[in-house]
């Protein structure tokens, strides 16, 4: 038995452990997020909760005092009150202390817009109200008030950006008279569209340059392009901050429009994110975002971040039947195949894992439904025309620990999601917290961890998505939590972290995360960070599913919550875009950017073409439905869809090659690589095929589709990336992406007919040529522009050099 050389006293023991409890507390108080902008109005107060723009064992922290901003920092409720005034237009930063250290805030304020809405009655009318994307469609919150006999008038405060909206009108969903432009609502009506321009509509961009180094110091190059042109940048001009710290001046050099940022590579050592912007007389530029490793530039796969992550979604039953003994439906006279269990199971994911299927489509992340067991029975929905549906999908849990054994059991989980790794392919798995099925335990041991399935004034509290968004029940045998009882958040946020710790998962899909209040999700990515992200140095991705307003779907993406959710916004102006010839691309260009004014443009929301929820983009292309039918889903028990034209391959590739080079997230939809087609829910959730059961056409689309995907993977522009558009009309959209290891142009043609396209490159990025990704081919520029032909239906994807 060995002994120590030297004999430590009680004193000592002390000394020690207050030693090690001491530094323990200070590593754990260097904040390690990177604290995302906040978004301001002037004039406003806000109420943020510090908590939800960083992690940290203790909120004791100090503001210093601003010129520009009232600050207020609440300590017990870990509240800041923050309210910028007239001067704080712009980006600035708001500093504050923690355990000795100063990190900054970057803040970008901006003056509230007022906009005027009037609804003019052809007959008589006696209320009417204000209502669309920007209030999470509530039918009864903006009241309109009449201003005249038949006249009614509001006016709201809205940001720049495009909103749909309607007007509701002694009971009725009526349209505004006035605006002619209006796009399809998805259930067989439409909306009015309006897009509310911002108050600077000059060029206020800052482009990437470069990066040098010389000796021991890296240099990083940018470029302020002003359509001011007597603005004289200073140095004052420039917000920049290393991680949460603010580049000092001396770091900084201004040539005219050129900035420069120096540091030494001790202070380059280590994980950075390098983000800088410019105030240009109270207007902000973009902000540019660099990830550095040791100075050098994120975007080596073997250094994988969120940011490479290309999810593949998969419905565990729809996909492979891997285990033949495992195959075994529900027994129930009135229940259809398809709304029945299949036969996929996780032995069939991990045989196409091993086949090395999702390594050649250059898939890095999957996405399992439900894995946890569920009900054996057959339940009736209860809207119209009132089906039975089995619990195939997942989504009915009866347990909180056991695997559907339809599936497998949770040693064969844990094995796929160990071989997934082999691959170096991460898994995520999709958490249920809204609901249970009525024959899960908890409905029996727990009542009062849910809620009521009638309201208080007697209706069935059943699917009111917005009206009752924290209680209403999916079905009558599906009760919601109610999480106003702190039992119930700890059971759930306990039993999603022991998901984790049991199979190795790299993090959740959630589901229905709107109807789930901010405390559970706050609750939940604690535990996460506290019992498995820090003492295991993992990193976990979360992503949600929330449909409603950019306000809404925000306000659960930051540090405190989630990394992201699905863009469902950008997608439901993408599909009118892509489908609709009247539709120009301009429309989703301000929409993309829109997206860039809440999330950032480097972020991490969801992009996609469809989904199992939603009806499959090839039964829109190929024109089996309109984005205006109200039959989705019957269509697909009466007349299943089937691809008829081969120009509708065509369409959902280009729409891949868009979802695949804007920033954010791709999700692939499985079966979306060859061409599947399907109406709404369940017709959307078809078994999926592979060779050699799928046609030439849909083999020669998994392999365009794969390139497609390679592409993103082989250039982490396309992931890393700012984006800078170059052109937007009716039918041709063309934008760049940059970062310090190349740039990326992409060109969109969504008409059938060829087009020869030019465009203008930024003088100052000095472009010789263009590299075609796809068919190698070469193009030279010459005085900085691009000549190009682009196939009807088509895109083109070019490196830069």
């Amino acid at each position: 038995m060995k002994t120590f050389p030297y004999r430590i006293s009680v004193n000592n023991v002390k000394l020690i452990v207050f030693v090690l409890l001491f530094s323990s507390n200070i590593l754990a108080q260097e904040i390690k997020d990177i604290i995302r902008p906040l978004r301001l109005a002037s004039n406003k107060t806000d109420t943020i909760l510090v908590s939800d723009l960083f992690y940290a064992t203790d909120y004791s922290i100090t503001f210093d005092s601003s010129d520009n901003f009232y600050l207020r920092y609440i300590k017990p409720t870990k509240q800041l009150l923050i309210k910028p005034n007239e001067r704080a237009e712009g980006i600035q930063l708001i500093s504050f202390n923690l355990s000795g250290k100063k990190y900054f805030i970057p803040v970008e304020t901006s003056k509230i817009n007022y906009q005027k809405f009037t609804y003019k009655a052809k007959g008589k009318a006696s209320k009417a109200f204000l209502f669309g994307s920007f209030n999470g469609w509530n039918r009864k919150n903006l009241p309109m008030k009449e201003t005249s006999r038949g006249i009614f008038e509001i006016e709201i405060p809205l940001e720049p950006g495009m909103y749909e909206y309607k007007f509701f009108v002694d009971g009725k969903e009526l349209l505004d008279g006035n605006n002619p432009v209006t796009v399809p609502n998805g259930f067989g009506g439409f909306n009015c569209v309006i897009n509310i321009k911002p108050k600077y509509t000059g060029t206020a961009y800052l482009h990437l340059i470069k990066k040098d180094s010389v000796d021991e110091e890296y240099n990083f190059t940018f470029y302020f392009e002003s359509s001011n042109s007597k603005y004289k940048l200073k140095k004052e001009d420039v917000v920049a901050l290393i991680n949460n710290k603010k580049i000092p001046l001396k770091a900084v050099t201004v040539n005219n429009n050129f900035i420069t940022l120096s540091f030494s590579r001790e202070e380059l050592k280590g994980s950075k994110v390098l983000r800088i912007a410019v105030n240009s007389l109270g207007h902000a530029s973009n902000i540019q975002t660099l990830r550095l490793f040791n100075g050098i530039a994120a975007g080596n796969l073997t250094a994988a971040t969120k940011y490479d992550a290309i999810i593949y979604a998969i419905m565990i039953d729809r996909f492979f039947d891997g285990d033949k003994s495992n195959s075994i439906p529900v027994k129930f006279d009135s229940l259809e195949r398809k709304a029945n269990y299949n036969g996929g199971d996780l032995t069939g994911i991990k045989i196409k894992l091993d086949e090395g299927y999702f390594d050649s489509l250059g898939i890095n992340t999957l996405w399992l439904s439900p894995v946890v067991d569920n009900t054996d029975s057959a339940y009736r929905e209860f809207p119209p025309p009132h089906r039975y549906y089995s619990g195939y999908h997942g989504y009915w849990p009866i347990s909180s620990t056991k695997v559907e054994e339809r599936f497998g059991d949770m040693n064969i989980l844990k094995d796929l999601i160990s071989s997934a790794h082999q691959h170096k392919i991460k898994v995520l798995l999709d958490f249920v917290a809204n609901h249970i099925h009525i024959e899960h335990p908890w409905w029996k041991e727990h009542r009062n961890w849910f809620g009521n399935l009638r309201l208080p004034d007697g209706r069935l509290n059943l699917r009111l998505w917005d009206e009752q968004r924290l209680t209403t029940w999916f079905e009558p045998f599906m009760p919601s939590f109610d999480y106003s009882n702190d039992s119930a958040v700890d059971a759930m946020t306990d039993n999603a972290v022991w998901w984790i710790k049991q199979t190795g998962a790299d993090g959740f899909r959630h589901d229905a995360v709107k109807h789930v209040p901010n405390v559970f999700w706050r609750s939940l990515t604690r535990k996460l960070k506290e019992q498995i992200e820090i003492p295991f140095n993992k990193t976990l991705l979360q992503i949600g599913e929330t449909f409603g307003s950019y306000s809404l779907v925000g306000s659960y993406v930051n540090n405190g919550q989630l990394d992201a959710q699905f863009n469902f916004l950008l997608y439901d102006t993408a599909l009118p875009v892509f489908l609709e010839k009247k539709n120009s691309f301009k429309m989703l260009d301000d929409q993309i950017h829109k997206t860039f004014s809440v999330y950032g443009v480097n972020n991490l929301m969801g992009n996609i073409m469809d989904s199992h929820d939603k009806v499959r983009y090839m039964a829109y292309a190929d024109s089996d439905l309109t984005l205006s039918s109200n039959n989705t889903a019957e269509l697909g028990w009466i007349n299943p869809p089937q691809v008829d034209y081969k120009s509708s391959y065509d369409k959902l590739k280009l729409y891949l090659a868009y979802e695949l080079t804007i920033p954010g997230i791709p999700i692939i939809n499985y079966g979306d690589e060859i061409g599947m087609t399907g109406a709404a829910d369940p017709d959307n959730r078809r078994m999926m095929r592979f060779e050699p059961n799928i046609s030439s056409i849909e083999k020669s689309t998994l392999t365009d589709v794969s390139l497609l995907i390679n592409i993103r993977n082989s250039n982490s522009a396309l992931r890393y990336g700012d984006f800078l558009t170059l052109k937007a009309d009716s039918n041709i959209y063309v934008y760049m992406r940059s970062d310090l290891n190349g740039r990326v142009l992409v060109a969109l043609n969504k008409s059938d007919v060829n087009r020869i396209t030019s465009v203008d490159l930024p003088a100052v990025y000095e472009i010789k040529k263009a590299t075609d990704l796809i068919n190698k081919n070469e193009l030279r520029i010459t005085k900085n522009k691009l000549h190009f032909n682009l196939n009807g239906i088509g895109y083109r994807i070019f490196r830069l050099d």
